[in-house]
């Protein structure tokens, strides 16, 4: 009887560990695509138990947590782009995350300097030159784009698409306003059709001879080369990384951060760490086409292949305080129209 009482006991005991154990979870607001984090946060729980909960938004995930206020249930914030870390690190929706992990996987330059956010990611904004109509093509530079050279010959996305106004605000940073906008004038003029579509949308426009030339983000290079369907696109062009000469080219950033209220913090500075780690950063690195900010991590073998590259050396944080700048800039030229 004393035995059975003895195990009774032993099991009640053991049964809040049990249920801690079953209800450890971390909870993700993401911007990145359910087919890039999905694996990575099932690598994670395999690894620790951890349970990853995340909802995918398009947009308004600040809007969401500034509704929520203390109540939300958040404890991280996975990002596309550097804009969006600003805007959750400027609206008070952030904490401060110490950790020597992740000081030790991301180079300070990728990494707020009051711990507020962490990039996991990079990638250069390239210029998609058509093989058979630009010669020289792996010599060009932004401000070339403003030249007679390519009169009607330029696609590009909307300018005020986050990737193309942190371009902008670079810009600014590195010749001043009336430079860029004189820059942002003879671009417009040399455009061959009206700001639209996506980036691939344009290389799919430079294979259909619209335009000779155009922006867009260094990724989407290797997703063409591995989509049957937009293969012919990539085949037609070659990706450029401009300012070779001189600064370098401009960079973006994916990144995280830690939302306010975070209810599960310590587990959330568990899936941050891990996803500096090496082993998540490979994940990034063949599912996606980007670069690591882990340099232990080599890109993907078809990244590689592009060949290395001189990535502007400006901190994130210095363009970041000519974006508002940038975004007048592309209203007063009336870019888009």
């Amino acid at each position: 009887m004393k035995h059975g009482l003895l195990k009774c006991l032993i099991v009640l005991l053991l049964l809040p560990i049990a249920n801690a154990w079953a209800t450890e979870e971390v909870n993700i607001y993401s911007y990145r695509q359910p087919f890039l984090i999905d694996p990575i946060a099932a690598q994670f729980t395999k690894e620790t138990g951890i349970e990853v909960n995340i909802i995918y938004a398009k947009s308004g995930i600040a809007e969401k947590l500034q509704r929520e206020g203390k109540y939300s249930p958040a404890d991280l914030v996975l990002t596309s782009d550097f804009n969006r870390l600003l805007e959750l690190t400027e609206k008070g929706l952030t904490q401060k995350v110490s950790s020597d992990t992740l000081e030790s996987n991301i180079p300070a330059q990728y990494r707020d300097n009051k711990s507020h956010w962490y990039a996991l990611t990079t990638r250069a904004r390239v210029i998609y030159a058509s093989k058979d109509r630009v010669k020289n093509a792996g010599q060009l530079s932004y401000e070339d784009l403003a030249s007679d050279e390519f009169k009607g010959k330029i696609c590009v996305r909307s300018g005020k698409h986050p990737y193309n106004i942190s371009l902008v605000a670079s810009m600014i940073a590195h010749h001043g306003k009336a430079e860029t906008k004189a820059w942002l004038l003879k671009v417009k003029d040399n455009l061959a059709r009206k700001p639209q579509g996506n980036d691939r949308a344009q290389v799919k426009a430079i294979k259909e001879g619209v335009c000779d030339v155009s922006l867009g983000n260094s990724y989407y290079y290797g997703k063409m080369l591995m989509d049957e369907a937009q293969k012919p696109w990539a085949d037609a062009v070659n990706i450029i990384f401009p300012n070779q000469a001189d600064r370098g080219a401009h960079i973006n950033i994916s990144g995280v951060v830690m939302a306010k209220y975070a209810p599960n913090k310590g587990n959330a500075v568990k899936l941050m760490n891990y996803l500096s780690s090496a082993k998540a950063q490979s994940l990034y690195a063949s599912l996606n086409m980007e670069y690591p900010v882990n340099s232990t991590v080599t890109p993907s073998e078809i990244v590689q292949s592009w060949g290395d590259y001189k990535a502007d050396i400006l901190p994130l944080t210095t363009v970041v305080k000519h974006q508002t700048a940038a975004y007048m800039l592309l209203d007063e030229v009336k870019f888009d129209l």
